[in-house]
């Protein structure tokens, strides 16, 4: 008998059977009801990888009576396509196609165009996953002909009956009982990241290696351990969990939540990714600290510094000590705030002729020269003179606000006695 994988051989074969996804696939989820209904109109799912999106589409498959063709978009070409297109309407697809197209992302614009025709008239019904945010990643007219699904991360709770039935089944497979420590099933629960195809790969591992007596088998959580480490960690560079764990650690930061900045670090840091660590944070002490506690941007640039000569996983240390002070730090955006305002500005052409008390007094040329009229601050009282500095258009216009924060308030104390505001 050729050899079947225990994912594939335990694969739901109704939707009472699919692990998680109860917000589409529960009693009332909306999916449920399209695909129960018989009337399956062009899908995109999104989400991680082994959340149920395949066996979803498969199981929709058996509900029509149209014939189903797989294509991996990382294989597959036009010539493909045109392949499935010249059975409809013979007798092999009197009534279209059913096409699952697995990872969608990786067709280009041409190549996802092609489909369109199909997908208009109902000749070809389209079930499309991808684990990358749809939005960005399928051309809009294909989106605007489909309705997206999003299948969510399953958690370890959720996992377990699927452990329970995949060390079941092996046990069967292989003649024997599986005897599991205590821990065992809750390890590759949690371990493997809600991606139910990594927690049937490891227990195919374990079982197959596990020690045989008196005809059990049995399983260690040591070699649970082993089999599954670092199963957990989902991420990828180009992906968008790169982007989203980033910007969840820059919005703990921002949310002054340390715990939470601490786990977002130390998943950068799992996954060998101190650079993206390192520049959110080193962003964050001036775009969400800024003049609340000037001092956080060189005691953060010295962490980094810190961390760069160290390398991982020693980087781990100043790294944290960064995060938990910024974290725990006042919050001011008003810098961020001010330069984004005199950017809009400029952008927008208000720029006007620099005063000339302002200008370069040596650029002027032979035969040019004047009075400039520029006042030295530092040789009057308190180092402060009125002067105009900005150009005509725009005297009077404020970019900096003064934050509600102890420093900035100080400072507004002094510059407001000093100018007599």
């Amino acid at each position: 008998m050729a050899y079947r994988p225990l994912a594939d051989e335990i694969r739901p074969q109704t939707l009472d059977e699919v692990v998680g996804q109860s917000h589409i696939l529960g009693r009332d989820g909306l999916l449920r009801r399209i695909i129960e209904s018989g009337n399956v109109p062009n899908l995109i799912f999104y989400g991680p990888s082994g959340t149920g999106k395949t066996t979803v589409a498969n199981l929709i498959a058996q509900r029509t009576n149209r014939p189903l063709h797989r294509l991996n978009a990382t294989t597959a070409s036009i010539a493909d396509i045109k392949e499935i297109i010249g059975e409809i309407g013979t007798l092999m697809a009197p009534e279209g196609v059913l096409l699952y197209l697995d990872e969608i992302q990786y067709f280009n614009k041409k190549q996802q165009q092609s489909l369109l025709e199909f997908m208009e008239d109902g000749r070809i019904t389209l079930i499309a996953s991808t684990t990358e945010n749809p939005f960005f990643a399928v051309f809009g007219a294909v989106l605007s002909r489909a309705t997206v699904f999003e299948f969510k991360q399953i958690t370890a709770q959720e996992v377990l009956p699927a452990v329970d039935r995949g060390i079941a089944r092996m046990a069967q497979r292989l003649g024997g009982e599986a005897v599991c420590e205590p821990g065992v099933r809750e390890h590759i629960a949690s371990a493997c990241g809600g991606d139910v195809r990594k927690a049937m790969n490891a227990i195919e591992l374990l079982l197959s290696a596990a020690k045989q007596e008196q005809g059990k088998l049995l399983v260690t959580l040591a070699d649970a351990e082993t089999a599954a480490q670092k199963s957990a960690m989902r991420y990828d560079r180009e992906g968008d969990s790169h982007y989203d764990i980033a910007s969840a650690l820059m919005k703990s930061l921002r949310g002054s939540d340390p715990d939470a900045a601490l786990h977002y670090l130390a998943r950068l840091l799992e996954a060998g990714d101190l650079i993206t660590a390192i520049r959110r944070i080193l962003c964050s002490a001036s775009e969400d600290i800024g003049l609340a506690y000037p001092m956080a941007v060189p005691i953060v640039k010295a962490c980094v510094d810190n961390a760069l000569q160290l390398g991982l996983p020693e980087a781990k240390l100043p790294l944290s000590e960064a995060v938990i002070l910024l974290a725990t730090a006042p919050k001011s955006n008003t810098a961020c705030m001010a330069i984004d305002a005199a950017l809009a500005d400029v952008r927008a052409g208000k720029v006007g002729d620099i005063p000339r008390e302002l200008q370069n007094v040596h650029a002027d040329s032979a035969g040019m020269e004047r009075e400039q009229g520029y006042r030295y601050p530092h040789n009057f009282p308190r180092h402060w003179v009125r002067q105009q500095y900005l150009p005509d258009e725009l005297v009077g216009t404020r970019y900096y606000q003064y934050g509600d924060n102890k420093t900035e308030q100080t400072a507004r104390r002094y510059w407001e006695e000093i100018k007599g505001e």
